[in-house]
């Protein structure tokens, strides 16, 4: 029973980490996104055509800090609101499945839950470096690049049709023009040079 309970578990983690990666892969399969975090006036690197680059810039004297978020604990009960001290009081006696307590029987299916519900939360509500927006942002400034790139080739491409178009018509009016005197007249012969 506690084999099937800790595969489901160790399954459940693998899903919750790999499924989302595997949809963003769907999406843009040939995208590739470079995600850097820069200090002080270093340059960030430019996006090419294959890869979008997007940097968040910090403050010269973090460059060899432990991560902000790393610094303190967040668990501790200073730093937590006091929504959260409610939510601790309305599960201090559950027990049973889905509870993750060591109390009943199925006590520990929960835990797992338990774990990605609180690392979401604590990422949706981190001060730290939001790459995702960085990078919807670098994709957005991408598209107005192109819808701009092509409005330019559309107006480049009509101009050129239009001349094309002009070309061929003053060579239809040629052929079809009836020919004129000078042409039509026999050429002088040519003199001879004259010999040594």
């Amino acid at each position: 029973m506690k084999r099937s309970s800790t595969a489901a578990a160790l399954f459940a983690a693998v899903l919750a980490t790999v499924l989302p990666a595997a949809v963003q892969a769907q999406e843009n399969p040939a995208e590739k996104i470079n995600q850097l975090i820069v200090y002080g006036d270093d340059p960030c690197p430019a996006s090419t055509d294959g890869a979008i680059t997007v940097c968040a810039r910090k403050d010269e004297e973090e460059r060899f800090r432990i991560p902000k978020p790393l610094r303190d604990n967040p668990n501790a009960s200073v730093n937590q609101g006091w929504t959260q001290r409610v939510k601790a009081y309305e599960t201090v006696g559950a027990t049973g499945v889905n509870s993750c307590s060591p109390i009943g029987a199925g006590g520990a299916t929960g835990c797992m839950a338990q774990l990605i519900n609180s690392a979401y939360s604590e990422k949706k509500q981190a001060s730290d470096v939001q790459f995702g927006k960085l990078i919807e942002e670098e994709r957005a400034r991408r598209l107005q690049t192109i819808d701009a790139d092509t409005a330019a080739e559309q107006a480049r491409v009509e101009v050129l049709e239009k001349e094309y178009e002009a070309r061929l018509k003053r060579e239809r009016d040629a052929e079809a023009a009836p020919p004129t005197a000078a042409t039509s007249a026999p050429a002088a012969p040519l003199a001879a040079p004259p010999q040594p």
